[in-house]
């Protein structure tokens, strides 16, 4: 069976003629080590560290995982985007992302990417929809998350396994 893109492609939320900018900012402070505490908005500071095998203090998440955990994040709010556009009803999301990185990049090693190399997610919706709106979500997730699309971009091989699970009661 081929699918059609054209069928899959939802049509833009906004005025796709008006260009609309969205700013996003953050604040931090390091206080000479691995450790920074970040603000973003009004919310609690957040803190990132390394882990003790990397030369931190292991008191937070490393940078690099909260980077997969904006992945996770970020396909959540377009999920719930995609699936309210399309009247998808769903019980629930559950992801699993890990990812891979050469430590010598960012040890500067010339040559190796100071960045992922590999990230693997798996992403189980739980929606009694039909397979061919499943992929109609799927397709639009895919096109419209930033962070998924960054990592794209960035030339990171990046790999989406979507499941499909009975809706949870």
């Amino acid at each position: 069976m081929t699918i059609n893109v054209e069928d899959l492609m939802l049509e833009p939320s906004v005025d796709p003629k008006t260009k609309k900018i969205g700013v996003r900012s953050v604040k931090g402070r390091n206080e000479g080590g691995t450790r920074t505490v970040i603000n973003v908005r009004h919310f609690p500071e957040m803190i990132t560290d390394e882990p003790d095998s990397m030369g931190g203090t292991n008191t937070a998440p490393s940078p690099l995982e909260t980077t997969i955990a904006a992945l996770v994040g970020c396909d959540g709010v377009i999920i719930n985007g995609v699936a309210t556009a399309m009247d998808f009803k769903y019980t629930g999301v559950d992801f699993d992302c890990s990812s891979q990185i050469d430590v010598r990049g960012p040890k500067g090693v010339p040559g190796i990417k100071p960045y992922f190399e590999k990230v693997d997610l798996k992403i189980t919706v739980y929606s009694d929809e039909t397979d061919e709106r499943f992929e109609k979500l799927k397709f639009n997730v895919e096109n419209r998350c930033p962070v998924m699309n960054l990592m794209k971009d960035a030339g990171v091989e990046l790999t989406a396994d979507w499941q499909k699970m009975p809706a949870e009661k």
